[in-house]
């Protein structure tokens, strides 16, 4: 490394810890759409302390941010999370233990600790990648195109996601279902002219919540979330469409499960599944604690970007809520972590 470049990060490192960078990460709006100003932000921080770094488009003005050490421009090891978030927008705080705000946890925090521990590694001669990616909280559309970029030098990806820093053994995969009915309008005083698709989306979902869903010892059971029910015109209107969304998060795979959820709803409605993301069992690194996820991350998406881990500080208990937070130690923690699984993956 040069001495500029050496200098440069130096004095990142001194002006600007993961403490300061989270909170100036979460004061950046980023809602899931509207990633341009992070994205640049980034870029721009990555590029001004030395970094070799690209900008990915996706859409629009949408772009994912890789970056690489310009003496080592292919990596092993990759870091790599999101920069979107959920709505609403909630900027930052702190106290003495925590960092507040939207996305301090997930997953804003996890950025600044990534590139904090890039940085360390570097300065002991151990280069990895960063990967920071849009979309992650409606499609994965940014990991998609991101693994069509894939490096081909890349063995290893380190997704971060809030585990409260422990080792994910498994990542629970989602299935989207969507349940639409369709009736015939006419006045509400005469309910035998019409045909309401209300009356038959209600049977449809109550069976389907009925419905038995597979478990597995280790991982746990298959859930299923009725997120979303609209339809109808008027309270004196029969209702001519009725619609819901369902999301089933999947500890396997999924053609049973389809086949039982189209015969449970019936042939009163029409059902589709327009989005998933799989079931997925990942690398561990021994003698480190472990969890099971029972969210979904992009890693079923970046499948070209080597071997997955899933590892990162703050609750998922917390995340999307009003409170959202991430401890300050788990911040610092996770650097370290960071840091000592990249060193052993590279032996």
């Amino acid at each position: 490394m040069n001495r500029a470049v050496h200098t440069a990060r130096s004095a990142i490192l001194s002006t600007m810890d993961a403490v300061t960078l989270t909170r100036q990460l979460v004061d950046i709006e980023s809602i899931t759409g509207n990633e341009a100003a992070i994205a640049n932000y980034l870029f721009g921080e990555l590029c001004r302390i030395g970094y070799q770094t690209r900008k990915i488009p996706v859409e629009g003005s949408r772009f994912n941010v890789y970056a690489t050490s310009p003496e080592h421009p292919s990596p092993a090891v990759v870091l790599s999370t999101h920069m979107d978030t959920v709505p609403p927008f909630i900027p930052s705080s702190e106290d003495a233990e925590n960092i507040y705000g939207r996305g301090s946890c997930d997953a804003k925090g996890i950025i600044a600790a990534q590139v904090a521990a890039s940085e360390k590694l570097s300065q002991q001669g151990i280069p990895v990648g960063l990967l920071f990616v849009v979309g992650e909280e409606r499609d994965s559309l940014g990991a998609e195109i991101a693994n069509q970029n894939a490096p081909a030098s890349c063995k290893f990806l380190i997704n971060g996601e809030p585990t409260e820093n422990r080792l994910g053994l498994a990542s629970k995969g989602t299935l989207r279902a969507e349940v639409t009915a369709r009736g015939r309008m006419a006045h509400s005083a005469y309910p035998e002219l019409g045909e309401s698709a209300i009356d038959k989306l209600i049977p449809a979902l109550t069976r389907l919540r009925a419905m038995p869903l597979p478990s597995d010892p280790e991982v746990g059971p298959c859930t299923l979330n009725i997120g979303l029910i609209e339809g109808g015109r008027a309270p004196n209107v029969i209702p001519d469409y009725a619609h819901a969304d369902l999301l089933y998060r999947l500890i396997g795979p999924t053609e049973d499960l389809r086949r039982q959820i189209i015969a449970t709803a019936s042939d009163q409605v029409e059902v589709t599944f327009p989005l998933e993301l799989p079931f997925q069992r990942l690398r561990t690194v021994d003698g480190l604690p472990t969890m099971i996820a029972a969210f979904t991350t992009d890693i079923p998406t970046l499948t070209n970007w080597g071997e997955p881990l899933l590892i990162g500080p703050g609750s998922i208990h917390v995340a999307h809520t009003d409170g959202e937070f991430i401890p300050k130690r788990q911040l610092h923690e996770a650097i370290e972590l960071y840091c000592t699984i990249a060193k052993k993956l590279l032996g």
